[in-house]
């Protein structure tokens, strides 16, 4: 399928991500941590989709989006945090292999903690976001895509780290085997894994060399 929507708001979360509200279609389901297919409905363009992932709570009357700008590139991102409410993106079909299972710990890189973001916004309107534990890691603390709401919803089980700056607010690590050593302890709890493809890869093998079954690691393949 594919439905035309108006983008309703856009809102700026740090300084190369925006929020985008968008019209939601009647009928129209998605499970936290799932995404689709997302083009601009402008002349030359209907068809370049790039995928991004719902990070609105699935009860909310809209869809929401929330993407990240990359300075080296001048595709569709840039293209989208050009536009303005009013504008119109084409939306397809649901799709995504991320979805809750059960409490554990969330490792994301970057903009890889989108698929977390509904997940997470679900288990707290829930009361459920006990036994939960999110490491999150970016380049520098100016990157961090929603650290107060993600401080809020999991307290002190909200961890960032920085790999790019020396900070005095969040360790400079990198999450390898090493860190994976120190800040768990216990493999046999569910681990849901999103960032760039390199580092899902790399943390999955070593997951499993830490123990951890194959069953249990939660991440788009």
């Amino acid at each position: 399928m594919k439905a035309i929507v108006k983008i309703q708001s856009i809102k700026q979360v740090t300084h190369d991500v925006k929020c985008f509200r968008i019209e939601k279609p009647e009928g129209y389901q998605f499970t936290p941590g799932q995404a689709t297919d997302v083009s601009i409905n402008q002349p030359g363009l209907e068809e370049e989709t790039r995928p991004f992932t719902f990070t609105a709570l699935t009860t909310e009357k809209y869809l929401e989006f929330t993407i990240k700008r990359y300075e080296d590139h001048h595709g569709i991102t840039d293209k989208l945090h050009r536009l303005e409410p009013g504008n119109e993106l084409i939306i397809r079909d649901v799709w995504g292999a991320i979805e809750y299972k059960g409490p554990g710990y969330f490792i994301a890189g970057g903009a890889g903690i989108t698929p977390f973001i509904a997940i997470l916004r679900h288990l707290y309107q829930e009361g459920k976001t006990a036994g939960n534990t999110l490491f999150f890691s970016n380049k520098t603390a100016e990157d961090i895509i929603y650290r107060e709401e993600l401080q809020k919803i999991l307290g002190q089980q909200a961890h960032f780290v920085v790999t790019k700056e020396k900070s005095a607010q969040y360790p400079t690590a990198r999450i390898d085997e090493s860190f994976l050593k120190q800040h768990i302890g216990d493999f046999s709890r569910h681990f849901y894994l999103c960032g760039p493809d390199a580092m899902v890869s790399e943390l999955a093998k070593t997951l499993e060399k830490l123990g951890a079954s194959t069953d249990t690691v939660v991440f788009e393949k």
